[in-house]
């Protein structure tokens, strides 16, 4: 069949003298029924022009995809408040059974089965729950529809009952007070963005709760938490260069919140409790932020004392507090690694170092104040997650489990490699490579080239277990550690944003010419993927550089850049100003429109391309894939596909359950092997 062909109703947007010509703007609307159509257009030709086709290579991607996972999985459990919790997989189950005992011999009991919560659903999420104090209650946050807005229910763990209550429209954040009576949560408003924090009474209407906090400025978002401590609870408002926090004894829920310390353009922080004293990770003074200590009687930035320095080379990504000692994430040349500090004798810290030299490690289930383990996952692009638990008092590891791959997988087939490419401005930029031995690096290979470069978020090496498929069927990997994140740094996420953000994209290109350069692979063989801001990423390299891509995949992708920053109105806009500026000012519109990819389409020839989106995601919204794909339907020169893929009955983070989601990797590595030739 023939591509659909969606119609032109030229929309007219000025603003600072210039007038755009949209005329794909009338697809911004979900309720038409004509757009409703086009987008089940778009999936009727993908199903028949690309799906039908590689029906056979998508079902044998996915079986074996799912014949590598445990169908019955236990997590380690973890001690807090009385009990050992962990969540385990039932054979052929898709959402997990949420547990806990009195002690590892005592019997299960099953605080929470989402197989038979999700059941009604074409989505199911739980994004969030706590158990009350007193261990009688349990709250937790389900999205039901994939568009983050989540109603919080309340049941009794003692009698299986559920509680009359239903808290809707919230972000999913929760904290119980102590008297295990109370509930704070965040609720959203039209923008679905976090802006007020309610109380709620156990038995009361949510019409009724009691508003504690609104936040007015709509650059900032809200949330609330407790202290692993228990002493305390906190709301903190956050921007993306600013932070506010106020502090409750958790006690006294009816009590007085105090403001830690007022909002301050530029000045980020974020605070827990320990012991006597708040612990406070800020970039105060500290660019790549540093750790300091403060009393609840003295919360103002003039009284924090500094506990570790501000390092140049070395950003502070997080820490974990303990009743007797913290531990920092580090992290150098874009590897992490952890710290110990005693309690009150910071100087005397300790390093846990790691011998591989691409990996990733994290902090894993820390929720006993009182321990004197730190319980920590270890892995890389070849190594599956392992977790360990680290005595702090003779440096012993024990490792608790080891992800399972079913079928006999060998870390020691693989290999995987660290590069530092130079970018056109000098800068080197890191690369993780993984291939399989044996594999020549002649450049008759292809090779998927991963990129996010946004937000300061970092694209870890991390394991996957679906990647195998691509990996043993001839494919090399990589992830290019581009500006906008926060791999080398602070400087390294500011010179990715705002008015330097065309680096990121810059960065992305010099990594593909550097692979080509190299013999990885050649621009007939090199794919390139990214996702929602990465999608921006996808976008502007198929409009700038398109001969070095044999195929792109962009999943739900941010690339209608000036009309979304323009709308106050869609979730995520306000809030953003500081990462890519305000359009409203022109000197970020003109910078804006010289990359957004929807606004530079251009007749030219475009690599194979596979976009998705999702109906109801709220963080990217539908029609900017469904408006671009129309746009480069219009105006590429040349015969190469252009799939568009719409998830009806998802949103951002696509299809819930573990199996489920396998379905669209195997969507997306059918359509990097049949480009590349390796349709078994």
């Amino acid at each position: 069949m023939n591509a659909p062909k969606a119609k032109k109703k030229i929309k007219k947007l000025t603003i600072h003298g210039d007038t755009r010509r949209d005329p794909y703007y009338w697809l911004n609307d979900r309720e038409n029924r004509e757009v409703i159509e086009y987008l089940k257009a778009e999936n009727k030709y993908t199903d028949e022009a690309f799906n039908a086709p590689t029906k056979e290579l998508q079902t044998a991607l996915y079986d074996e995809m799912v014949a590598r996972i445990p169908q019955k999985e236990e997590d380690v459990p973890y001690f807090c408040n009385g009990y050992f919790y962990y969540n385990r997989f039932e054979e052929g189950g898709e959402y997990p059974l949420f547990c806990r005992k009195k002690t590892p011999e005592a019997a299960e009991e099953v605080m929470l089965d989402g197989n038979i919560l999700a059941k009604p659903f074409a989505f199911f999420e739980i994004t969030n729950w706590e158990v009350s104090p007193d261990n009688r209650y349990i709250a937790y946050a389900a999205d039901t529809v994939s568009r983050r807005q989540y109603t919080i229910f309340i049941k009794n763990l003692e009698t299986g009952e559920m509680l009359s209550e239903k808290i809707v429209n919230t972000s999913g954040d929760l904290a119980w007070a102590n008297d295990s009576q109370t509930v704070f949560y965040a609720v959203l408003d039209d923008t679905l963005r976090a802006a007020n924090i309610f109380k709620h009474r156990l038995g009361d209407e949510q019409n009724n709760d009691t508003l504690i906090y609104k936040e007015d400025d709509a650059t900032f978002e809200v949330s609330v938490a407790k202290s692993k401590s228990q002493k305390y609870i906190f709301i903190s408002s956050e921007s993306t260069l600013s932070t506010e926090y106020r502090f409750l004894n958790a006690d006294t829920p009816e009590g007085k919140w105090q403001v830690f310390h007022p909002r301050e353009k530029n000045l980020e922080y974020h605070v827990t409790h320990q012991s006597d004293r708040f612990l406070i990770r800020t970039n105060y003074k500290a660019g790549n932020f540093r750790l300091m200590a403060t009393t609840p009687e003295q919360t103002e930035k003039t009284f924090w004392q500094p506990l570790t320095k501000n390092k140049e080379d070395v950003f502070l990504d997080d820490f974990e507090e303990f009743a007797t000692f913290t531990c920092l994430q580090e992290r150098k040349n874009g590897l992490v690694y952890f710290r110990i500090l005693p309690l009150y004798n910071e100087d005397k810290d300790s390093i846990i170092p790691f011998q591989e030299t691409d990996y990733y490690a994290y902090f894993d289930d820390n929720f006993d104040y009182n321990s004197s383990f730190l319980r920590y996952s270890f892995t890389s692009l070849k190594t599956p997650g392992t977790i360990i638990d680290y005595d702090i008092n003779t440096g012993k590891k024990t490792i608790r489990k080891r992800e399972k791959v079913i079928g006999g997988y060998n870390p020691e087939e693989y290999i995987t490699e660290r590069k530092y490419v130079p970018s056109r401005t000098g800068e080197n930029i890191p690369v993780s490579l993984i291939y399989k031995k044996g594999l020549q690096l002649n450049g008759k290979s292809p090779l998927l080239l991963y990129g996010y470069g946004s937000y300061g978020i970092n694209v870890e090496s991390v394991f996957r277990s679906w990647r195998i498929s691509l990996l043993d069927r001839g494919f090399s990997f990589a992830v290019a550690h581009i500006r906008g994140g926060q791999e080398l740094g602070r400087k390294w996420y500011e010179d990715g944003k705002l008015l330097k953000k065309k680096n990121t994209f810059n960065d992305f290109i010099d990594v593909s010419l550097y692979l080509i350069s190299k013999q990885y692979t050649t621009a007939e063989g090199l794919f390139a993927m990214g996702g929602s801001a990465g999608g921006l990423l996808m976008g502007v390299i198929a409009n700038e550089a398109p001969k070095l891509y044999k195929g792109i995949i962009a999943a739900v992708p941010f690339v209608d850049v000036v009309t979304t920053m323009l709308d106050e109105t869609i979730p995520l806009t306000t809030g953003e100003y500081d990462e890519w500026g305000n359009p409203n000012d022109e000197i970020y519109y003109r910078y804006m429109l010289s990359y957004s990819p929807y606004d530079n389409v251009k007749k030219q020839d475009y690599p194979a391309m596979l976009i998705t989106t999702g109906l109801h995601d709220s963080q990217v919204q539908y029609w900017e894939p469904a408006k671009w794909t129309a746009k480069l339907r219009d105006m590429k020169t040349n015969d190469n596909p252009l799939y568009l893929w719409v998830e009806m009955d998802f949103g951002h983070g696509g299809a819930s359950g573990r199996f489920e989601h396998l379905k669209e990797i195997a969507m997306e590595y059918a359509f990097l092997l049949t480009q590349a030739g390796k349709q078994k």
